[in-house]
């Protein structure tokens, strides 16, 4: 169990890093091309996935941390339940809980989530995430492929 924990913690830790040396290098907005397609791009979301609620006034900042605690809480005890054979499902919650718990700090400490990592082609941009958000993504990919493919509950 303490191994899946610590996977979540090296999610944050490399998340708060990563957002640190980027928010004290880069110009808010300005683009710093790495390769074609990638940048490195300083945004800030004070909503939540793909700028979901951004302008709502400021109330979504305390909902959007309420539903992160909530969240981290129920993947908590959901990890401390699993038998030791799902290692899939265990690796897809650790992601996802390393991922929350690195937004929510930025939600509780700055009000909003340093994005920073941008990538294009042919002028059509997806939003500007970072760490934590692509940890959430492939914990969430993993967790979707361990409930498709994955032995049942049943079978261990």
């Amino acid at each position: 169990m303490f191994k899946w924990f610590g996977i979540s913690l090296v999610v944050v830790v490399l998340d708060q890093i990563t957002k640190f040396i980027v928010e004290s290098q880069l110009a808010y907005g300005q683009p710093l091309p790495v390769v074609p397609s990638f940048n490195l791009t300083l945004m800030y979301n004070e909503g939540a996935a793909f700028s979901f609620l951004s302008a709502a006034g400021g109330w979504q900042r305390w909902f959007l941390v309420s539903i992160s605690l909530a969240a981290s809480v129920l993947l908590v005890f959901w990890l401390r339940k699993l038998k030791p054979a799902h290692r899939l499902l265990a690796l897809a919650l650790a992601l996802i809980l390393g991922g929350a718990i690195g937004n929510l700090i930025d939600r509780v400490w700055l009000g909003h989530v340093i994005d920073f990592i941008q990538v294009y082609y042919a002028g059509w941009y997806f939003p500007t995430f970072n760490i934590a958000d692509a940890a959430i993504s492939v914990g969430a990919a993993l967790l979707i492929w361990d409930s498709i493919f994955g032995k049942s509950q049943e079978e261990t």
